[in-house]
This record gives C-alpha cells, structure tokens and sequence, in this order.
C-alpha cells in the first residue's frame, strides 16, 4: 500500500485526460491499432502471465466459473484484438455536434459531446475488461484508472504494459492508463474517495462490490453488470427456434452476466415443450430448480432436479443451471419478470405481435428481447466495438456502455451581440 499513492496517480490521470480530449481521431486511433498489434506481438508473455493467475487461482479454490472468466488463450486474445480493431474503426464521438436549434433572438444553440473526464474501474477476474476498458477510455477521450483483482494482477500487468507500449508509440501520455498494481483492498476504498479527480467509478463484479461501491463512494457509481435473466415462452412460439435460442442463451458461456436464468414457460404448452428443451440442454448436463409442476414434468431420465426455493429465483447461477416456472401466461410472466428481474436481459419467444408488444413496452430491463437470445447483450453483437460495462441503472447510460456512453456534452451558444433584456 505504501507503495501506490492513488492522490498522485489521480492528479496525472487529470493532466493526461485534458491532454488526451483534445487529440485528434487519427493519433487515438494509431495508438489503438498499435495495442492491437501488441496484444498478438506480446501474445507468449501476455498467455505465460495469465497461466501463473490461473494457477494461483485453483490453489485459492476459486469457483469454476470465475476460472473460465480469468482464463485467456490465443483464440480468445485474437477476439480481443479484433475488438480493439474495431474500436479504432468506430466514429469517434467527442466533438459531435447534435441537437441544433436557433431561439427568437437568433442565438444558435447546440450540444457538443466531450469526455467525461477520469473513470475509475473495479473490476474481477476478468482481464478482457482491462483492455475493452482501456481502449474505450483512450478513444473517448478519457484518462482511465484501473483496479483488477487480486486473481488478474500478472495478466493485467502484461495487459496493462501493451497498453502503455501503444500510448507511448502514438506520442499520447502513459498516464491517460493507469494500473493499481496492488492487491491491498484499502486501495478500493481511497479510490471511491478520489472525487479531486476522479468523474465516475464503474464496478464491474458481485452485488458485494457493488453495494459496496455505492456505500462508499464520494463520486457517481453506475452499476450493472449482473444479471438475473427470463425467457417466457408462451404457447404461439415456434418450438424448434425456441429450443435453440434457449440452449444459447444458457450453456454458450454460462459464466457470464447474460446467460439465461429462468425459464417461464406457458402451463398450456410445458408438457410437451418442457421434455423436449430439456432434450437438448441435457447435452451440455444442464441441472434444474423447478416449480412443482415442471419438477414434476422433468424429473426423469436421470436428470438433476431440484425443487426450486424462493431464493433461487433471485440468483444469478453463472453456470449450467437453470431455474423453470410454469405461469398461466402473459400477465403472470410479465409480473414475474417485474418482480425477480435486476433489469439486465429478458425475452419474450412468441408469434402473436400483440404480446410481444405488451411485453417489449412492460418489461423495462437494460434490453428487452423478443425471439432471440439474452447472450446477444454485449457491446461487441450491438456493433459497439466493446463495451466498459453493462448499465441497469437509468440514468446517463443502459445497456452496453461504449463509446458514445463515456461523453457527455457541453451546450454552445453562438451569437451576434445579443444581451439579455
């Protein structure tokens, strides 16, 4: 701790950031593609240090599923570059003017988007959001500072060295990218308090983080990030392309915060529906919490199946498990959404337009689905490049939070000699 004086790395956060809002798209951009380039360049010594994380990580017992989000491998680090790539080919929203008009005396009024100023990011087990954060703030026109945990901190510091190699290739300031390269958790608690420089802190990880970034912090927090997320299937939808949507939406990557947690099925259709989706997520050894009545319905063939508890229709399981209700239809799984939803991703599979509408106008979540899959909440599928975090909060930003999501806006006001009478 002695070691990380967040006051001085909050004051050159400051200085870099007023220097990197006023740079061109071009040299943000080179930078960006020179990051790219690094994570394949670096790609031995980033995956060596993400090993010995891994490692540590089995030793400490940490959970499967937070193995799975800690874990890089070529594949996974060419994604992240891509995503890079696509980042730096992305219009470039600081400076856009919208929203013109011109008032009864002729003053000529606009709105110009600029950066927020410096974010803090508390993040977990995720190295990817070292970079998806990183390259957002750098286009942005942001100075970042960044707090992995404990479980990252040898892939953060090759990630974070990449980073800093690109910045200083581009002739942008290394601080506009900053790392706590410490695990003490005292540091989290001085970083909420940094508000002489620090403009928004974004935790991304368990409730415990986030309650406790809202509990303790003396600058705006917006929370996301964790989803408690429904599909309702009601009897008008096409059974095949429901199974399928189902299946990815729970087991293409069950640890992450878009995955599937309940199922609503309509009471018309769960004995036959209900055997055949379970048909295909016994592929993927898919467990169950069930109702009564869909206990009843899939307690078979072996299956694991357990009578769901009032909590585990609150929780976020973040691996192949899957809550199931029966409802009587649209009101009941409209309510029942409303209740247990923490707002993140939830669906509708249905023909009928009318219900559809209902439930796209009622269910008021981050992003609202109809027939297709919560998986498809991410800034990388709505076309953003990346995303720093996924909002349910109300306020500024929802959904996937990229580029345009890290600016606010100035009012300019352009005029010719008027004065106020």
């Amino acid at each position: 701790m002695a070691n990380v004086d967040l006051n001085e790395m909050g004051k050159r956060a400051k200085a870099a950031a007023k220097i990197l809002a006023q740079a061109s798209t071009e040299t943000k951009n080179w930078a960006l593609h020179l990051i790219a380039d690094g994570l394949s360049q670096q790609q031995a010594a980033i995956l060596t240090a993400n090993a010995i994380d891994i490692e540590a990580a089995k030793v400490k017992g940490l959970a499967p599923h937070l193995i799975e989000r800690l874990t890089l491998f070529p594949a996974r680090l060419n994604g992240i570059a891509n995503d890079v790539r696509h980042v730096a080919n992305t219009p470039d929203p600081v400076g856009e003017a919208f929203d013109h008009s011109v008032t009864p005396n002729g003053l000529r009024l606009h709105k110009r988007r600029i950066p927020l100023g410096v974010i803090g990011v508390i993040y977990e087990s995720r190295p990817n959001v070292t970079i998806d954060t990183a390259v957002l703030a750098i286009k942005s026109g942001n100075g970042v500072i960044l707090r992995g945990g404990s479980e990252t901190i040898h892939s953060n510091r090759a990630l974070v060295n990449v980073i800093q190699a690109g910045l200083s290739q581009a002739g942008l300031p290394l601080d506009s990218v900053q790392f706590i390269d410490d695990a003490d958790r005292g540091l989290v608690t001085q970083l909420l308090r940094l508000d002489e420089y620090v403009d928004l802190i974004i935790p991304r990880g368990g409730n415990g983080l986030h309650q406790f970034c809202r509990k303790n912090a003396t600058i705006t927090v917006i929370t996301g990030g964790i989803g408690v997320n429904h599909l309702f299937v009601d009897d008008s939808a096409e059974v095949a392309s429901a199974i399928e949507i189902i299946f990815n939406a729970k087991t293409q990557r069950p640890s992450v915060c878009n995955t599937l947690s309940t199922l609503l099925v309509q009471r018309d259709i769960a004995a036959t529906f209900l055997p055949l989706v379970a048909q295909r997520l016994d592929q993927k050894q898919v467990a169950y919490r069930c109702d009564a009545e869909s206990h009843a319905i899939l307690i078979a063939d072996g299956r694991t199946v357990l009578p769901a508890t009032p909590d585990d229709f609150g929780t976020e399981w973040l691996e192949l498990t899957l809550n199931v209700k029966l409802v009587d239809g649209l009101d009941e799984a409209i309510g029942f959404v409303q209740t247990h939803s923490l707002q993140h991703s939830d669906g509708i599979l249905s023909a009928k337009p009318d219900s559809i509408a209902r439930f796209l106008n009622e269910i008021n979540s981050s992003v609202v689905f109809a027939n297709a899959s919560t998986r498809f909440n991410d800034g990388a599928q709505f076309g953003l490049g990346a995303e720093v975090a996924i909002s349910t909060q109300r306020i500024h930003a929802r959904g996937p939070m990229g580029l345009r999501e890290l600016t606010s806006y100035k009012w300019i006001c352009e005029g010719d000699g008027q004065v106020r009478t």
